[in-house]
């Protein structure tokens, strides 16, 4: 099994829920995490807040917001288990912020000998 990273985007509509609102899609998110870890093939994940600071470029330049110039943030990842590509992108395919019009990358984590 490799690991595979899913960085999730997007879905601007889930920020106008109503309390309640908010509660039922966290709960979908609660049950997807759920129900990957009991197919063991969850190793962790984490939301990212919206706040952050970019640093670029050889004069190491900070600017504030993670992608000033994007209006699609990074909301958060997850690190899966998968046997390909192929496999971790069908597992993708769970994320309850998908008919939000949110996304899901798919990356493989290469393995570096340290």
């Amino acid at each position: 099994m490799k690991d595979f990273m899913f960085i999730f985007r997007g879905a601007a509509e889930q920020y106008d829920f109503s309390a309640e609102q908010m509660q039922q899609h966290m709960q979908k998110w609660f049950a997807w995490v759920d129900d990957l870890k009991a197919k063991n093939i969850y190793s962790a994940g984490e939301p990212l807040l919206p706040d952050g600071k970019t640093v670029k470029g050889a004069k190491a330049l900070v600017t504030d917001g993670p992608f000033a110039e994007s209006k699609e943030l990074v909301g958060g990842f997850f690190i899966i288990k998968a046997a390909s590509l192929e496999e971790a992108t069908e597992i993708a395919k769970g994320c309850p912020d998908l008919p939000l019009d949110g996304s899901v990358e798919v990356r493989e984590v290469m393995k570096m000998d340290m």
